[in-house]
């Protein structure tokens, strides 16, 4: 007899709450989350805590903190690990975007240069409380123009061989002795298929010129075949742009098919033979991985002192050039 196992009474019930009340309610009733609305709270602080500047393409957690009339203090779920939902929280960005506790800054500097973040934040069921925050931009941040050919596709498998037939039934009566019949031998499978070549990373070009100003910085923009251009704004002073073109890998090679099992020898004096399994079937070799891109790096003489912020990987097996010639500002 086949036996059901039976969630237990408490998961049934919490699966029962998650699908007609919500998570959120849910981990309210379950201590884990704490409605904001219920709280006396009157002061609210934002932070952020890993950094609190943000460069482009980054993302960097947001983090509210609220005390109440007791002197008890609330953070808010994700990077800050409290109670307070950020459902029960309004943030309103300016140049950075937010999403559920997270800010982040678009790729393009040209979008943000000059500017600075900042976030506005509100808590609708206390109308009283508010907090604001300015988040500098920064630049000295490990940049990557990172490209890669296509992969490679994966071969089929092979079908698996078809199974004997068995042989017939003989009679093993001793005074009217039959043989039984042989077993059909099963069929072999069939190999299965190569995977395909990996693509060549594509040929990337690279023009880095120094912004004028009062800092230092190194403006980049990064051409590949088949991809839009970036631009990247970089300060050499920590920051730097590592540049890749890889080769796609090559796809997996399909697993050979199964042999068929052999069909067995029917009952008889004497019994038949059981017919021999098939042949399992070769795997397909996978494919080969694409090379490497070559990189082109064209610099101003002004940026020789900073071409240490400029890195191709030791390991690239990708050609390399770097070319110095006066490059003009690139936006």
């Amino acid at each position: 007899m086949k036996l059901t196992r039976i969630a237990p009474l408490s998961t049934v019930c919490l699966m029962l709450l998650l699908s007609t009340t919500g998570c959120g309610h849910v981990q309210r009733l379950l201590g884990l989350r704490t409605s904001l609305a219920k709280l006396p709270v009157t002061t609210m602080e934002a932070t952020l805590p890993k950094d609190p500047a943000i460069a482009p393409g980054e993302k960097s957690p947001l983090v509210v903190t609220l005390t109440d009339t007791a002197g008890k203090v609330w953070v808010t779920e994700g990077q800050g690990k409290g109670k307070i939902q950020w459902s029960d929280i309004t943030v309103t960005p300016t140049v950075v975007t937010y999403k559920k506790g997270v800010l982040s800054l678009p790729y393009d500097p040209r979008i943000s240069e000059g500017k600075t973040g900042h976030v506005d934040i509100t808590a609708p069921s206390h109308p009283t409380l508010h907090a604001e925050l300015d988040i500098p931009l920064r630049y000295n941040y490990p940049f990557q123009a990172a490209y890669a050919g296509p992969s490679g596709s994966n071969g089929f498998n092979g079908t698996d061989g078809s199974a004997g037939s068995n042989g017939s039934t003989g009679s093993i009566d001793a005074d009217n002795p039959s043989a039984g019949g042989d077993g059909g031998n099963g069929g072999d499978g069939t190999n299965g298929t190569d995977g395909g070549d990996g693509g060549d990373g594509p040929v990337v070009q690279v023009w880095v010129t120094l912004k004028s100003g009062p800092t230092t910085l190194l403006e980049a923009k990064v051409t590949a075949s088949g991809h839009k251009d970036r631009y990247y704004l970089i300060d050499p002073n920590g920051g730097s742009l590592t540049v890749k073109s890889l080769g796609g890998s090559g796809g997996s090679g399909g697993k050979g098919g199964r042999g068929g099992a052999g069909g067995s020898g029917g009952a008889g004096i004497p019994p038949g033979s059981d017919g021999l399994s098939g042949h399992d079937g070769l795997d397909g070799s996978d494919g080969r991985d694409g090379s490497d891109g070559p990189v082109t790096i064209t610099y101003d003489p002004q940026v020789q002192p900073y071409l240490t912020a400029l890195i191709v990987p030791k390991n690239s097996s990708s050609s390399t050039k770097f070319i110095e010639q006066t490059v003009a500002p690139l936006w």
